[in-house]
């Protein structure tokens, strides 16, 4: 018994901190003639849990009640921003942003999404675009020549028939499907008020076996779809001047916003090193930033993670670990006792101690590697 008490003297204590009360009003009784309860407060509070142990460390956890009346730790918002520009997708632009958006989503809540070209960036058709297509029509032309048999007829995504050809089934979707859509579109267009929106929920909006088969079998009369694709995949589209530096200037005044707004992390996908002063302000204001891109040099190191390209396009980005930076100052300590001496590329070490914590960027081919140790970044 006196174990167990001497045990219990000695743990951990936990103080909860309330830092947002529910108060009402004071009001008299005699005062009171309804029978209703008074409203529930729609805020939320907040309250603030403490660890403290034998040394004295506090460590401090921001808790939110939800809606169910449980408190959870306040997850963290994430803003992503990417230079279209300067950074084009070199593949499929929906599974890009995809995988942008699973890889954001492992820092906290995603609640912006925003990407920046002019014009041009839509138009261009990158060079892989073209081999795709050249390839589809030559295979075009020897399945009509009887040269090559498709293992499996081709299937309309619409109807369900099945063509024996590619350019079959092309034709049909063209003179059936598309052809009932253009007609849909032209009567949408002679209508107003309720009949104009109810016609559009019943025949037009959320025909998505249309979509998906007009996506792979309508080819864009300008650039490949690179707008529809990012806004399919929940991107919000911004196309700004034809000026030099229109897209540079418009993303900076995002991050002005996003940082005015009380976020936590904040992606750029950019490799324009314009960016560093942005950066350099943001991890001021006490904000984690991670730069995706091709090289690590002048965004990379302003940054408290950088992230490979290729990596996210490919989906060969590994998981994020969280690592304190106490244990970051322990393996440096026993490199000084074993003498060897860790180089530091720049003087950031005492901004990243403001944030606490760090990212490790884990590859499943490479476990058994660990190598090279940079600022904010651990590459296994």
């Amino acid at each position: 018994m006196k174990n167990s008490l001497f045990l219990l003297h000695n743990a951990n204590t936990i103080h909860f901190n309330l830092h947002s009360q529910i108060t009402l009003p004071s009001i008299p009784l005699t005062t009171i003639t309804t029978t209703k309860p008074f409203p529930h407060n729609r805020h939320f509070p907040r309250i603030q849990c403490c660890s403290n142990n034998n040394n004295n460390n506090s460590i401090e956890i921001d808790m939110v009640k939800n809606s169910q009346g449980i408190y959870a730790p306040k997850a963290s918002k994430v803003v992503v921003l990417w230079d279209l520009d300067n950074k084009p997708p070199r593949g499929p632009p929906y599974d890009v942003a995809i995988s942008l958006k699973t890889l954001a989503a492992r820092f906290g809540d995603l609640v912006d999404f925003s990407a920046y070209a002019n014009r041009h960036a839509f138009v261009h058709l990158p060079q892989w675009v073209l081999q795709q297509r050249r390839d589809r029509k030559n295979l075009d032309i020897l399945e009509r020549k009887g040269i090559i048999t498709p293992p499996e007829p081709y299937t309309c995504g619409v109807c369900g028939r099945k063509c024996k050809t590619h350019l079959d089934l092309k034709k049909h979707f063209k003179q059936l499907h598309q052809r009932e859509r253009q007609k849909k579109l032209n009567r949408l267009k002679s209508l107003k008020g309720k009949k104009r929106h109810r016609f559009k929920e019943r025949f037009l909006r959320g025909n998505h076996k249309y979509d998906d088969a007009a996506r792979t079998l309508v080819v864009p009369k300008v650039g490949y779809g690179l707008a529809a694709e990012l806004r399919r995949a929940g991107v919000f589209v911004k196309t700004v001047q034809d000026k030099p530096q229109a897209a540079d200037w418009a993303l900076k005044r995002q991050m002005v916003h996003s940082m005015s707004r009380g976020i936590d992390w904040l992606f750029l996908v950019s490799d324009d090193s314009d960016f560093s002063e942005m950066l350099r302000r943001a991890r001021e204001a006490d904000l984690g930033t991670v730069v995706v891109g091709d090289w690590d040099r002048a965004l990379g190191r302003h940054a408290d993670l950088w992230v490979p390209w290729s990596g996210v396009e490919n989906g060969e980005v590994g998981d994020l670990v969280p690592k304190r930076r106490r244990e970051n100052s322990r393996r440096r300590e026993q490199g000084e006792e074993h003498g060897f001496g860790l180089e530091d590329d720049d003087d950031d070490d005492g901004e990243d101690e403001e944030l606490g914590q760090e990212y490790m960027l884990l590859y499943d081919d490479d476990d058994d590697d660990e190598g090279e140790e940079e600022d904010g970044l651990y590459i296994f």
